[in-house]
């Protein structure tokens, strides 16, 4: 069988250990060399240019159907869990705690449940609004594991590396927020970026007001293509008076979108996150669909 392996940015350092393990089971076996950012970036493509009969994308369940034959292998990691004792210092002030984690880590929610139920926490485990597929996990696109939790705890632990995906869940939610990462022991309190992420984007719509042209990205990514809503959206635009194009591609590139000086604003509608970490990578405004819809609706106030 011809194989394609992918792999996320943290785990392509394992890439030929998996590659010959499976070509002694007599595969041919090839290795994607792209940029993944996560199940919504599926290497198809790829896999169909070298004629694979199958890809096998490491690090994450599935995301969407894909229309290829895709195997998924979600990559379990052990944590030191001993971090944990640090933190019930910080958190002794509070009773009821929601804890989330990533596909990584799954295995381990249970301990993490345990322990602080042990010591006398009340512990809740939310539920993923449907990217996400399972109870305590979080995407960049999915923290309804936390967010459907965030009227009844008092405050949230996420146990794993990383703030990528922790940051997202900050967002989504109200209550105190503490990051766990066992790989560099360190705790921290995310609540500041909050307040970071709502000035940045009430600043966004600002910068946008007296825009006219805008350019709406749409992905071609497996999982991040949003047809639908980006034809929407410039109907929209155009409804209020101003122009705007659709722009394809699959992972953009900001030195690109600098180069098209036509365009006032851009807007995407493809991985949310885009509109949140990348805004410092492109001149013009960055914004979400929901920004550009505030945008407008600020216009009509006016």
């Amino acid at each position: 069988m011809k194989i394609l392996l992918q792999f996320p940015e943290g785990l392509k350092q394992h890439a030929l250990k998996h590659a010959k393990a499976l070509e002694k089971e007599r595969n041919e076996v090839f290795v994607s060399a792209t940029p993944s950012f996560g199940a919504c970036d599926l290497a198809i493509e790829e896999a169909k240019a070298i004629g694979a009969d199958k890809l096998v994308h490491f690090g994450h369940n599935e995301f969407k159907k894909a229309n290829f034959n895709v195997e998924y292998v979600p990559y379990e990691i052990d944590a030191d869990m001993s971090i944990l004792d640090n933190s019930l210092d910080m958190l002794k002030e509070y009773k009821k705690i929601g804890i989330v984690t990533t596909v990584q880590h799954l295995h381990q929610l249970g301990q993490v449940k345990e322990f602080y139920s042990r010591n006398g926490k009340e512990i809740f485990i939310g539920k993923p609004y449907g990217f996400a597929k399972a109870h305590g996990q979080i995407l960049g696109c999915d923290v309804g594991s936390a967010s459907t939790i965030d009227s009844i705890v008092e405050c949230f632990v996420y146990f794993g590396g990383g703030l990528f995906h922790p940051l997202g869940a900050v967002y989504g939610t109200t209550k105190p927020f503490l990051s766990i990462d066992p790989f560099i022991k360190k705790m921290e309190w995310l609540d500041r970026y909050r307040e970071i992420h709502s000035k940045a984007s009430k600043g966004k719509i600002m910068r946008s007001i007296d825009a006219r042209k805008f350019g709406i990205l749409v992905s071609t990514k497996t999982g991040q293509h949003n047809m639908n809503l980006a034809k929407m959206l410039k109907n929209i635009i155009e409804s209020n008076g101003n122009d705007a194009a659709i722009l394809i591609g699959d992972t953009f590139d900001f030195y690109s979108l600098d180069n098209m000086l036509e365009f006032d604003a851009f807007v995407s509608t493809a991985c949310p996150r885009i509109a949140t970490d990348d805004i410092d990578r492109v001149r013009k405004p960055l914004m979400n669909a929901n920004e550009v819809l505030e945008l407008m609706k600020i216009r009509k106030q006016e």
